[in-house]
């Protein structure tokens, strides 16, 4: 028989609560309508209880749910793309260099970043699609425009722009030297995943 271990224990808490609200294991139980022998169990870590039966019992003991599952958050991970690492997309007049991308299991809380280069004359972006999302440009070299539907944005080194990026639009290069921009976009287009897959 194998034994189940269990990850996530909540009974030194609850016990001690119960403890110091002078309340018995039999009182809870009767809150909860659960077992006595349950509660006991569940304060000595020794079941693991179903979501219903460890929220009753909070309420019961009047816990914030916070306080209970505090210690049970979930450490974001930290992504790092090292300086001359990220990989790297050549298009015709348009570089795109990786830069980090945060991926959340909600897409909507999701970004990816990369630094543009689009050479004199040329453009990246699309008259005729968006797509769905949010964009934000900062431009760090050189001159451009952008081409936002009906409408045309002049940008020069160190503006920024943000937009809904379900418009179609454009990014044209309108200097004599390459522009270069840092560009995020929410949610991701996974540009480098695709790339990669």
């Amino acid at each position: 028989m194998i034994k189940k271990t269990i990850r996530y224990r909540f009974g030194e808490k609850l016990r001690s609560i119960r403890e110091r609200k002078g309340l018995t294991l039999k009182e809870v139980s009767e809150m909860v309508s659960v077992s006595e022998s349950l509660i006991s169990q569940i304060e000595r870590n020794k079941v693991s209880p179903s979501m219903d039966t460890l929220l009753a019992i909070a309420d019961s003991l009047g816990i914030d749910f916070e306080f209970l599952f505090k210690d049970y958050k979930r450490n974001r991970q930290v992504e790092i793309v090292r300086a001359g690492e990220g990989d790297c997309i050549v298009q015709p007049g348009v570089t795109f260099h990786q830069l980090s991308m945060m991926t959340e299991p909600d897409a909507e809380h999701s970004i990816e970043a990369f630094l543009l280069e689009v050479s004199p004359g040329s453009e990246k972006g699309d008259l005729v699609y968006g797509h769905a999302g949010k964009e934000l440009g900062i431009l760090l070299e050189g001159e451009g425009e952008l081409v936002y539907g009906t409408s045309v944005y002049q940008l020069h080194a160190g503006d920024s722009i943000s937009f809904s990026s379900d418009n179609p639009h454009i990014l044209r290069n309108m200097g004599k030297k390459t522009l270069k921009a840092i560009w995020i976009i929410s949610p991701p287009r996974k540009l480098f995943l695709k790339q990669g897959g």
